[in-house]
C-alpha cells in the first residue's frame, strides 16, 4: 500500500497557508470551496491540475513548493 506521501505534504502546505483562518475564509483566499480545502488538508481527497495551478496562482509558488512541507 502506498504511504500516500504527497496528498500528506500538500496537506501540510495548506494547513500552513490557512493559519488561524476558518475554512470560510481560506475558501475565499483561494477560490476553491471549503470542503474541497478541507478534504486536501485532512489528505483524503486528490487533487487535480486545474486545482494545483489555482494554488500556485494565489500563492505565488510553484508546483513543487506545494509539495515541501512536512
Amino acid at each position: 500500500m502506498a504511504k500516500r506521501r504527497l496528498p500528506k505534504k500538500l496537506a501540510a502546505f495548506l494547513r500552513k497557508k490557512r493559519g488561524d483562518l476558518t475554512f470560510q475564509q481560506f475558501s475565499r483566499k483561494t477560490g476553491i470551496s471549503d470542503s474541497t480545502l478541507h478534504r486536501l488538508e485532512m489528505a483524503d481527497q486528490n487533487v487535480t491540475i486545474t486545482t494545483l495551478e489555482q494554488l500556485c496562482d494565489k500563492f505565488n509558488c510553484t508546483i513543487g513548493e506545494l509539495f515541501e512541507c512536512e
